[in-house]
C-alpha cells in the first residue's frame, strides 16, 4: 500500500506546483517525498503494533480516521 502512495503522493505534488505557479527541483520533490514515506511508514508500524493488526489493517484504519476527521471538521454529517 505505502509503495502505491508514493506515485499518488508525487502527483499531488505536481498538483501544488500547479496551484501555487512554483516548480520544485527534483531533489526537492524526493526530499518531500522520502519525509512523508518515512512518516507514514511509521504511523502504519506504530498502529499496528498498537492495536495488533497487520500493516494493511493499519494503513486503512488511519485513512479512514483520516476521513472521519475531515467530516467531523467540515460538519458534512450531523
Amino acid at each position: 500500500m505505502l509503495a502505491n502512495a508514493g506515485g499518488v503522493t508525487v502527483s499531488y505534488y505536481e498538483w501544488v506546483q500547479n496551484k501555487r505557479s512554483e516548480s520544485w527541483t527534483e531533489e526537492e520533490v524526493d526530499q518531500r517525498l522520502e519525509s512523508q514515506m518515512k512518516r507514514a511508514y511509521r504511523e502504519v508500524g506504530e498502529f499496528a503494533r498498537a492495536k495488533k493488526v497487520d500493516r494493511r489493517v493499519a494503513a486503512y484504519a488511519i485513512a479512514i480516521a483520516r476521513i472521519e476527521a475531515v467530516y467531523k471538521e467540515r460538519e458534512i454529517f450531523p
